[in-house]
């Protein structure tokens, strides 16, 4: 199967007039939506100092300098889940021990170096990304983003966000999907994986998008690469299991269904957004996903498909604290404002088309 390369003139007039209304609809309606979900984070932080409980970083600092004092990463882990009021079951309470691990070796600045290396690999790849399809101001406009988008690595909580450094790894392994350097994209997604398995979604994804696109080499890479997740996860969760005690506090599970104001909010807190006015910042959270869709090809897809089906599923499973889980989009997302121009052209272009004549009676 050959995916199209510009998809949205392929649609019929109907459909490119719901998508520019429903986009315009949803840009108006996120100025309002950030503001809410806002108030409602503030209220969610403020009730949980209140029970006692501490923030995330808290945690993972803890962590980080128990497991660079010698001690055993799970031991450590369940040890401050539990010292700071966190359940440690199911066992993805408990995140996957690359980021503590790193931190013995090279210590929380070494991360921080890490993420700036990122940050500008990102940038690199981001302006060679596009390829001949693309031309060269929309390139231009991608690297550009991806700089602003990516400023969160420079931020020094980023040692401790299992997020924003999965988030670099996925961005970089989008850009790389498409190109020849695919296959080094897969080990980088893999990496992503094991910082945060929430990156999980981005691999499957990629099965997809190469089997639609009849891409054999991609499909018996990317399915090995799942089955080492699937390994990775299993050790994982025994590990986990093994530290548990009877008495560890069990979480209340994720069904939020707290819908697309979350995870829009998510992308709004985790990037230079949330510096920017409400009325311009909805618009801008949303714009995005449109210029992804606009783009085609097997870029085009895969991040159509990630971006769409993360932002749902967080949608529907994420509760309010778990907005921090969109640092998975930082930087890529971004880059689809570069084609918002282009999305806008192919959509006025489908509704301008003419319908077919209808036939002659005899």
């Amino acid at each position: 199967m050959t995916i199209p390369d510009r998809p949205l003139t392929l649609l019929p007039r109907w459909a490119a007039l719901a998508l520019l209304l429903a986009t315009l609809v949803a840009s108006v309606w996120n100025g309002f939506a950030l503001e809410t979900r806002n108030t409602a984070h503030e209220a969610d932080i403020e009730q949980r100092l209140e029970r006692g409980e501490s923030v995330d970083m808290d945690l993972y600092r803890y962590v980080h300098a128990r497991v660079r004092g010698g001690a055993d990463y799970y031991a450590a882990a369940t040890a401050g889940n539990r010292k700071l009021s966190y359940p440690t079951k199911p066992f993805v309470t408990i995140r996957t021990p690359f980021l503590a691990w790193g931190s013995a070796l090279w210590g929380d600045l070494g991360w921080r170096v890490v993420a700036v290396i990122l940050w500008s690999a990102n940038i690199i790849a981001w302006f060679a990304a596009a390829g001949p399809r693309v031309g060269r101001r929309e390139r231009d406009a991608a690297g550009t983003l991806v700089a602003l988008f990516g400023a969160a690595a420079f931020i020094p909580e980023v040692a401790f966000s299992h997020e924003l450094i999965g988030g670099l790894m996925v961005s970089l392994a989008l850009a790389l999907s498409a190109s020849r350097w695919w296959l080094a994209g897969l080990v980088i997604a893999l990496l992503a994986v094991g910082v945060r398995e929430l990156a999980l979604p981005f691999l499957v994804a990629w099965l997809t998008i190469a089997a639609l696109a009849g891409r054999r080499d991609q499909i018996i890479a990317t399915s090995i690469a799942l089955a080492m997740t699937g390994i990775g996860l299993w050790l994982h969760a025994n590990a986990v299991a093994a530290a548990q005690l009877p008495g560890d506090e069990v979480s209340p599970g994720w069904q939020g269904l707290l819908g697309p104001s979350l995870p829009l909010y998510g992308i709004h807190v985790t990037t230079l957004l949330q510096t920017l006015p409400v009325w311009l910042a909805g618009p801008l959270g949303v714009l995005p996903l449109l210029g992804w869709f606009a783009v085609g090809g097997r870029l085009g897809a895969l991040a159509s498909l990630w971006f769409a089906g993360f932002i749902a599923a967080v949608a529907i499973f994420a509760r309010q604290e778990n907005f921090y889980w969109m640092g998975l989009f930082v930087p890529a997302y971004g880059v689809g404002l570069a084609f918002v121009p282009r999305a806008l052209a192919d959509l006025v272009a489908a509704v301008r088309r003419e319908a077919p004549a209808s036939p002659t009676p005899a």
